[in-house]
């Protein structure tokens, strides 16, 4: 990979995690966060469009079906993990989503793309792979193990929190693949095809609230109330996370998505590493070797 890919790839993880930990509190209102969230960002960036290539060299109809289904898949990925984080440990779900998404992306690019890394890369891709998932992992309870205590025996159990995990992993590399193959095929600007993503988002979260208003649960009073409430967080939200999308889509025009996709994931660690110097969180020896573990994958992808 290339020194440009590659600080790209990083500097969009330093974006990621900065928006993730900014927005971490106000981000659990659900639906209107994220559609205020969609708002916000698709205003901040439209005016970058004219300074970054503009739409990019693809007609209209492809720029309209790339950013309505990149949209759509944005949306489930959001959904499907709200719904985990509802049926079992948060940890869990995101350490087996932030690990199952990039192997499959590894995977299906290489199957379907024609990509070939070398060993180096393929070692780096596993290290980094393996050490986010540890990262997550670390500090779990026994009941998010997958075993409970009944009558003083210790029983397995099914644990929804993997199931989740892996549709979200499921819906992270379906989402990357489509965005990146637009974005490469038909020549679409990164930015713009960002731009409209978000409003193809904002569009169906603004149809979620439209029908709790149908069952009376008074929406306009909900996203008055979340503008008011967590109006810092929304535009730390609108500028970094598409900042983070950017610069990886940018990434992926001139790297191996193979290789990008992750690069991108060091953002879970960069986020632990945040939980552990200034929460003192637990297991601290363990989530710094967790960290060295990914950087020693990341030092393989850039040789």
């Amino acid at each position: 990979m290339s020194l440009t890919a590659l600080g790209l790839v990083l500097a969009a993880a330093v974006a990621h995690a900065a928006w993730n930990i900014l927005a971490a509190k106000s981000s659990r209102s659900g639906v209107p966060f994220l559609l205020w969230g969609a708002v916000v960002s698709a205003i901040v960036w439209s005016a970058a469009i004219p300074f970054t290539g503009g739409v990019g060299s693809s007609g209209a109809w492809e720029f309209v079906r790339a950013v309505v289904v990149s949209g759509v898949l944005h949306v489930l990925y959001m959904l499907v993990l709200q719904r985990g984080y509802r049926a079992g440990d948060l940890s869990t779900v995101y350490a087996t989503a932030r690990g199952s998404g990039p192997v499959l992306t590894v995977v299906v690019s290489i199957l379907l793309f024609g990509e070939r890394p070398g060993l180096l890369s393929l070692g780096g891709v596993l290290l980094v792979v393996v050490g986010v998932t540890a990262f997550g992992l670390i500090g779990r309870s026994r009941s998010a193990a997958g075993t409970e205590f009944a009558g003083g025996q210790r029983q397995a159990r099914f644990d929804p929190s993997i199931v989740f995990g892996l549709l979200t992993g499921v819906a992270i590399a379906t989402y990357t693949l489509w965005d990146v193959s637009m974005v490469n095929g038909f020549g679409i600007a990164p930015v713009a095809f960002m731009v409209g993503t978000s409003a193809a988002e904002a569009v169906i979260f603004g149809g979620m609230m439209g029908a709790e208003g149908l069952r009376g649960l008074k929406p306009a009073r909900r996203l008055r109330g979340e503008l008011r409430a967590n109006w810092r967080s929304l535009l730390a939200f609108g500028v970094l996370s598409p900042l983070s999308y950017v610069l990886v889509l940018t990434a992926a025009t001139i790297a191996p998505l193979s290789l990008v996709a992750p690069m991108r994931e060091t953002s879970v660690v960069l986020v632990g590493l945040y939980g552990v110097f200034r929460f003192r969180e637990s297991n601290p020896v363990l989530r710094l070797a967790a960290a060295a573990v990914v950087v020693c994958g990341v030092a393989l992808i850039g040789l």
